[in-house]
């Protein structure tokens, strides 16, 4: 009788500490190249910003999310006039608790001829580029700027307009 009063117990106490655990928010703390600091709640549409190589578990969209690298960078330099504006293409992991990995490219603009996408959808959500910095200045290029990329996405529910809020 003993040992099914302390089982009891146990498995009580264990409920309510996972009770507990999902009732907390938490308020995620970017600082980024200019000692700016930008707060994330990770709700849906809030930007969410990567540095290159770094990996983050979004707790509420339950899915890990990798920043690879960019994979093209031909954006137009600044000072410089160009015919076509260009583009840069993030390449993101992204994996949920139940699913395999998958590298999502995602681009600073949409352009279906040349399969440039700025959403795609992953797991029940679209997950959107919306910032890529820094911008390639004219004498350093892009090469100068591998390593020191970071990308801002929003994450939705699928369906929703990606691009507002």
């Amino acid at each position: 009788m003993l040992n099914k009063t302390i089982i009891f117990s146990l498995g009580l106490l264990f409920l309510i500490n996972c009770n507990a655990q999902k009732n907390k928010t938490s308020t995620k703390v970017n600082v980024d190249g200019n000692s700016t600091m930008t707060t994330i709640n990770n709700k849906d549409g809030e930007i969410i910003y990567f540095n290159e190589g770094e990996n983050k578990f979004l707790k509420e969209y339950q899915m890990n999310v990798t920043f690879k690298g960019i994979s093209e960078d031909s954006r137009c330099p600044k000072d410089v006039t160009c015919v076509w504006a260009g583009v840069a293409v993030a390449e993101v992991e992204v994996m949920g608790t139940t699913t395999r990995p998958m590298t999502l490219h995602l681009s600073s603009i949409d352009n279906k001829g040349r399969n440039y996408n700025k959403s795609t959808e992953f797991n029940g959500y679209t997950i959107s580029l919306v910032d890529v910095q820094p911008y390639p200045g004219a004498a350093e290029g892009t090469k100068a700027l591998n390593g020191n990329y970071k990308i801002g996405i929003t994450i939705k529910k699928a369906g929703e307009n990606p691009t507002t809020k």
